[in-house]
């Protein structure tokens, strides 16, 4: 049986460690009503987006010279999946559930004879695959030492998925993270970044996604563009993949901050049971050694 003062020191140490979730809750709230509110404000600045690119597609049926980026090929069978989880920890299981969907994303690819190649962002979401499937990443990129998302962070990984595209180093691409539901709700989606026009092909009969995210605004209508769909095209779909990522990274934030939250409350509440359980443990050996004590007293002037 542990001594008195080892069940107070450990008493103590609880406490401690309480108040550092606690406080790690606070600070995960308060930045999460920041992180929601942007990834919120992203939504429909990434769906515009997405809607012009569904238009642009239908105007473009049967075109022959439509943009790669649009399209997609399959020369190779290749598929580069950019898995996005966070660079800390304390979080749940946020970053377990993000690789979890990146891993049977791959067996899907894998068992349909296609070659995986996977872009990491963020160390949690390396630590986790890097064990099954190191050979196929080819990047890595961390987001620990800045402050803020801006979007010069996505408009850089973008460049460089852009780049492997133009390099033929890939086919398709899909872009893998957290949708922000609610602080208790992060679902893991996966929605594909090249061809743009992928999502379309997506649709049920319903018109609600198989499995990306499917941007509102086609609506039958027949538009003029100017100069043409091409020229527009080669401008607007790298903004649309930059925009897509920052939007994924604004979810991503949104959704750690929700999960830290929720984790460090449950941590706090599990603090604070085991402070009474072992409060009353300290009670009852101090009641049992003061028991002790007085039966000894009372025998010895018995004795007497």
């Amino acid at each position: 049986m542990a001594s008195l003062k080892d069940l107070k020191n450990r008493i103590n140490s609880v406490k401690n460690t309480r108040k550092i979730t606690k406080a790690m809750q606070m600070v995960a709230a308060a930045k999460l009503r920041k992180a929601q509110a942007a990834a919120e404000s992203s939504r429909p600045y990434a769906d515009g987006i997405g809607s012009i690119i569904v238009n642009l597609t239908h105007s473009m049926a049967g075109v022959s010279d439509a943009p790669e980026l649009l399209v997609g090929r399959d020369k190779h069978g290749t598929v580069l999946l950019v898995v996005a989880t966070a660079d800390r920890g304390l979080c749940g299981g946020f970053n377990t559930n993000i690789v979890r969907q990146a891993r049977e994303e791959i067996a899907t690819l894998e068992q349909s004879g296609k070659t995986v190649k996977l872009l990491l962002i963020g160390r949690k979401g390396r630590e986790q695959l890097e064990r099954l499937y190191a050979d196929r990443i080819v990047d890595f990129i961390s987001l620990k030492e800045e402050r803020t998302l801006h979007v010069g962070i996505a408009r850089d990984i973008g460049n460089r998925i852009i780049s492997m595209f133009n390099g033929g180093e890939f086919d398709t691409c899909k872009l893998i993270y957290a949708e922000f539901k609610s602080i208790m709700t992060q679902k893991p989606v996966s929605r594909t970044l090249v061809p743009a026009a992928a999502a379309i092909d997506a649709c049920d009969n319903e018109g609600e996604p198989a499995t990306d995210r499917v941007m509102p605004g086609f609506d039958g209508a027949i538009y003029t563009y100017e100069p043409d769909e091409i020229g527009i095209l080669r401008t607007l779909l790298p903004l649309y993949i930059n925009t897509q990522i920052f939007s994924a990274l604004l979810e991503n934030q949104a959704g750690e901050m929700g999960s830290k939250m929720t984790a460090m409350d449950n941590a706090t509440r599990n603090a604070g049971d085991m402070i009474d359980k072992l409060t009353l443990t300290y009670n009852r050996t101090r009641q049992a050694k003061i028991t002790s004590e007085l039966i000894e007293i009372i025998s010895g002037a018995e004795a007497l």
